[in-house]
């Protein structure tokens, strides 16, 4: 005979009108979410968020420095040797001493690692996209602008550096 299977509450996970009606909370809840399907999907495509944000900074320029992309990125500089590493394994990037000071490397996207940014820039698009759905093109402007004016007021903002 087998025991009785207790009855599960399924309503969806509610929080307090408190915190609903607190902005912060909205967005910090929000970001959540978004980073942990960011998360599972990248991860789907054997990448890491930390890898597409080196290879999304490297396509805006020629090349970096390592202690460069680190600062831009906010990441500890061992940190970043790990994914250096893995996206120079990959084929992605290509690193070499800088001529000018030999204590340097700077770090360049190679021509697979453009290819992989254009594929890994899909993702992110199709993350945006089905995050943003609610919301139709004037609302998502007006959103990306206040965002834009919040983070201009955070230490990470590039505005502040």
């Amino acid at each position: 005979m087998s025991a009785p299977v207790p009855e599960l509450d399924l309503r969806p996970l509610t929080p307090p009108q408190e915190l609903l009606a607190n902005t912060a909370f909205l967005l910090a809840r929000i970001g959540t979410a978004i980073k942990a399907r960011s998360l599972e999907e990248f991860d789907q495509e054997s990448c890491s968020m930390y890898q597409y944000g080196v290879l999304a900074l490297l396509g805006e320029g020629d090349c970096e420095t390592q202690a460069g992309i680190a600062r831009r990125l906010g990441l500890d500089s061992s940190q970043l040797v790990g994914v250096l590493d893995e996206l120079e394994e990959r084929g992605f990037v290509e690193r070499r001493r800088d001529p000018n000071d030999r204590r340097r490397h700077t770090v360049s996207l190679t021509a697979d690692g453009k290819r992989e940014l254009v594929r890994l820039r899909a993702i992110a698009k199709r993350i945006e996209e089905s995050v943003l759905e609610p919301l139709d093109e004037s609302a998502r402007l007006a959103l990306h602008e206040s965002l834009m004016q919040i983070a201009a007021g955070c230490d990470w903002h590039p505005k502040r550096a």
